[in-house]
């Protein structure tokens, strides 16, 4: 790709923009599970410290590391997702330099003579 052919670095930019675009739904979906996550271990663990099932220990401690788990997931897909979404915003940015520097032409309407 060369500096030369700002078309061909535009739609290599474009195809770029979309690859990242579902990065960014992904970690979306990884958030929204993440929270999830957090909710059922907090939950898991009120019934636990309220006796309102028979969870035991097991369950307690299995509510502590869904909770962990959630908050180690949201915080690692928070961090991509806003790296992701500036990598976005920076392709966009070049993309849009690229279209300020073709030289383009306004094509006027004629008219059409029949024959």
């Amino acid at each position: 790709m060369t500096v030369d052919d700002p078309p061909d670095e535009i739609s290599q930019l474009e195809a770029d923009i979309e690859e990242l675009a579902e990065t960014a739904e992904s970690c979306r979906k990884f958030i929204l599970g993440s929270k999830v996550a957090i909710a059922g271990g907090v939950a898991l663990l009120l019934i636990a410290v309220l006796g309102l099932f028979e969870v035991g220990m097991s369950g307690a401690l299995a509510s502590i590391a869904l909770m962990l788990g959630g908050v180690v997931a949201l915080g690692s897909n928070v961090s991509t997702l806003r790296q992701t979404e500036a990598a976005i915003h920076a392709a966009e940015a070049r993309r849009s330099a690229l279209i300020g520097r073709i030289d383009l032409r306004v094509v006027h309407d004629a008219p059409v003579k029949l024959m």
